[in-house]
């Protein structure tokens, strides 16, 4: 990925609104008319940064190689998880 780009994916539409969610946890509901691409819950988009660290919108495409390295990283986690869970119900 090159230095002025960052990744969000999408959380959902709610109409006309798309919600995005950054890497670091923040969403942000976009028009979709704002965005260049027919978009479905769960896609990775790539956007360019204006020079003030603005997302361009407008230069957003679809990254299926990031969505896949994500899911894969998501499955080897899970896992992960699932060989150290002892069963049986939490006791609090």
């Amino acid at each position: 990925m090159r230095a002025r780009e960052v990744f969000y994916t999408v959380d959902r539409r709610e109409g006309e609104i798309a919600v995005l969610v950054a890497d670091d946890g923040a969403a942000r509901d976009i028009p979709g008319r704002a965005l260049p691409v027919a978009l479905a819950a769960g896609m990775v988009l790539r956007v360019r940064l204006t020079a003030s660290g603005e997302p361009e919108w407008s230069t957003a495409t679809i990254d299926d190689p990031e969505r896949a390295r994500r899911l894969r990283q998501a499955r080897e986690r899970l896992e992960r998880l699932r060989r150290t869970d002892p069963g049986g119900d939490v006791v609090l």
